[in-house]
Order: structure tokens, then sequence, then C-alpha cells
């Protein structure tokens, strides 16, 4: 199912949007759309990383040298 939102965006922004959705040939709900899953995606990404750090931090791994000496 899909839910319609609304968003506010500066004139400036819209106007960049708008000559990007109309030289590509897609609508600015793609745009943003693939925009919030990337940046969702990447947030994701950021906050496992951070728990990941702490995890390894706390059993001594510091670098990429603390792993291979690990695992050699």
């Amino acid at each position: 199912m899909r839910e319609s939102i609304s968003i506010s965006l500066p004139e400036e922004v819209k106007t960049e949007l708008d000559r990007f959705t109309a030289k590509r040939g897609i609508t600015r709900s793609d745009v943003v759309r693939e925009a919030i899953t990337d940046y969702l995606f990447i947030q994701n990404l950021r906050d496992l990383r951070g728990r990941l750090m702490s995890a390894a931090e706390a059993q001594g791994i510091f670098a990429d040298e603390d792993v291979f000496r690990l695992v050699s």
C-alpha cells in the first residue's frame, strides 16, 4: 500500500529537482522515494557500524591489523 506525504523544499532545490526530473524523464516521487530509501539504508549501516565498533573495541580490536592478527 502506498501513502502520500507532503514535504516543503526551498525554491532553489525544487527548481533543481524539476530540472533533474525533466532531463531524466522521471517523476519527483521517483527521486524522493529513491533518496529516502538510500538515506535510510545508509543510516542503518551507520547504526550497525557503531554497534559493531563498540563490540570490537571491547575485544581490543581497533584497526585492520588487529583483525588480521586474530584471523591469521
